[in-house]
């Protein structure tokens, strides 16, 4: 159990898939990497175990009942802390890779349906000529989105998270392993669909970069302020929608500074290309630094 957002993902469910004529699987597990999910599980289990023994031997009284119960929470912030501790060690080494061969890294993270994939495939497809990209995909189940960046040429490894709702700094490392990405290039990380989670956990990347569509409510910021808050850019998505929509674009961006007054926007569609020239530039700019 996650102790940040109560996902459960089992290490057994973890898988890696690098696209190719074969669609190479390997197990985290059998990696010797193991997702910390379950140390949470273990301590619900001893808990109810506990509580329930203690009816049986009918020692239980209001004050022991609220003694158990803080101590619980303690043993559970503290089990937090330890992940997020272990996970930013990691982390911190990826981002030392990445700087040393100048790896413009970037997580891209949304609600799902925000288009990620689509502005991902666009972006790949315009830029491939001039900038060697590599993409690591994250989800649940399936292999639909590296599927759709495999067809672009590009070196593509999927990540299925199983029951699990974001990516850690581990699968990353992995991944990277896999991956080889040379120096001067662009890492795109296209994180699970989820604007909770996923924003406790750093990757190592480069920048972090929200992803929000005109077809979600411009209050996102204020529900999610978190993702917003740690993200550098935010990227807002399917303006070619706007003249059907009731959507205050200027109310998003006050909500959006509110949260974190420094986040650099783009207006774009992946669609119809509008606004692209302006985030390409940036990862141009970016990557040539």
């Amino acid at each position: 159990m996650c102790t940040t957002c109560g996902c459960s993902s089992d290490e057994n469910e973890i898988k890696f898939t690098k696209m190719g004529e074969n669609h190479e699987h390997m197990h985290m597990h059998e990696q010797g990497i193991h997702h910390h999910h379950h140390d949470n599980e273990f301590l619900h289990h001893n808990h109810e175990h506990d509580h329930n023994h203690t009816h049986e031997n009918h020692h239980h009284n209001h004050d022991h009942e609220h003694d158990h119960e803080h101590s619980h929470e303690i043993s559970v912030v503290q089990l937090e802390k330890d992940i997020l501790h272990k996970n930013q060690l990691t982390a911190e080494r990826n981002r030392g890779f990445f700087e040393a061969l100048n790896i413009f890294t970037i997580n891209l993270v949304s609600s799902p349906g925000s288009g990620k994939t689509s502005l991902l495939e666009k972006t790949i497809a315009d830029l491939k000529e001039k900038i060697d990209f590599f993409v690591i995909e994250g989800d649940q189940q399936t292999t639909n989105d590296a599927d759709r960046i495999h067809k672009l040429n590009v070196p593509v490894i999927q990540i299925n998270t199983g029951k699990g709702c974001h990516l850690d700094s581990e699968m990353i490392a992995k991944a990277v392993k896999e991956l080889k990405p040379v120096q001067n290039s662009i890492m795109m990380i296209e994180n699970v669909g989820n604007l909770v989670c996923p924003a406790m956990f750093d990757l190592g990347e480069s920048k972090r970069i929200v992803i929000i569509s005109v077809t979600e409510g411009e209050d996102k910021p204020l529900k999610y302020p978190d993702m917003f808050y740690g993200s550098q850019v935010c990227i807002i998505n399917k303006i070619d929608l706007l003249p059907y929509l009731k959507f205050d674009l200027e109310k998003l961006k006050e909500y959006a500074r509110k949260v974190n007054p420094y986040l650099e926007f783009f207006e774009v569609s992946a669609t119809t290309g509008e606004g692209m020239k302006s985030w390409y530039a940036y990862l141009t700019q970016s990557v040539n630094k």
